[in-house]
């Protein structure tokens, strides 16, 4: 059981589970020897040429985690938005990706839509705390020990504490406060303790807590699972950037791709060993004189 696999993992340390969108991103991530992976809401909306702001439909967010569970057998943490709805429909996503082979879910109490708070500047709107309780009671009746339910929120300051503490008693398994919720590492700590269960930190590229957030805070704050949502993004957007500014402004493409990796190198990483290796199990031999 995926679940069953993630909690494991956590009893040994905090897992670190880079945000990946797709099937080549999660086939890097598992080379390079991360344990666990975090289908990015943000990215997975960037990957298709949109804001963090849910204007992808479950179905698209359901399709890339299909294809990330593809390509990697690492546990899979995935962000489910608001539930796409209300608590009925928050079930039914919870199903749904349980049955996509999701090892946890992370969802929101914003109001649906949501937008990403570290790309507005006012607050952002939220569900009130019974109804954020009773979506998450919902998602974790829907899918019981199979998957582990996260709960965010996107409260600040004490209203955090509270709902902190509401949604574990909805059955909330862990609690995610966003990067702004808090201030300080000792409002974390308190977190901790109103909520009675472990924590998820997200690391996201330029924020407080990527920088402040070091292996030993992180254990004395309670985070079980620290998530890099967006670094492996930037990182391939701003390489891309560069590449395709440098071809259209002339560059010859040799000399861009003699910066790249080379081709020899992606037939290696991307598998093309391992599906010559299964045609000469399963396909008939080639016959001579044909």
């Amino acid at each position: 059981m995926e679940a069953q696999r993630l909690r494991e993992l956590m009893d040994a340390g905090v897992v670190y589970a880079p945000g990946v969108w797709d099937g080549l991103t999660a086939r890097l991530a598992e080379q390079a020897g991360f344990s666990a992976l975090c289908a990015s809401g943000f990215a997975v909306s960037a990957s298709l040429g949109y804001p963090d702001a849910e204007l992808y439909t479950m179905t698209e967010n359901l399709d890339a985690t299909r294809r990330i569970r593809e390509s990697s057998g690492l546990p899979l943490i995935a962000d489910i938005d608001t539930g796409y709805g209300n608590a009925v429909n928050a079930a039914r996503a919870g199903r749904r990706f349980r049955d996509a082979g999701v090892a946890a879910v992370f969802m929101e109490d914003q109001e649906s839509p949501k937008r990403c708070p570290l790309c507005v500047g006012d607050p952002v709107p939220l569900v009130p705390t019974e109804e954020g309780a009773g979506k998450v009671r919902a998602v974790k009746d829907a899918v019981g020990e199979d998957v582990l339910v996260i709960a965010r929120t996107d409260a600040t300051g004490d209203d955090a504490l509270r709902r902190a503490e509401a949604y574990a008693g909805a059955g909330a398994d862990m609690i995610m406060p966003v990067t702004r919720t808090f201030s300080t590492v000792d409002e974390w700590s308190k977190c901790r303790e109103a909520a009675g269960v472990p924590l998820v930190a997200t690391l996201t590229a330029s924020t407080w807590t990527e920088r402040e957030f070091t292996p030993r805070v992180l254990e004395e704050v309670g985070v079980a699972l620290a998530l890099l949502p967006t670094q492996v993004l930037m990182a391939a957007t701003g390489a891309m950037r560069r590449a395709l500014g440098r071809l259209a402004g002339g560059e010859p493409p040799a000399q861009v791709s003699a910066d790249a990796l080379q081709h020899h190198e992606f037939v290696d990483l991307i598998g093309f060993a391992e599906v010559e290796a299964a045609q000469r199990d399963y396909l008939p031999a080639a016959r001579g004189g044909e």
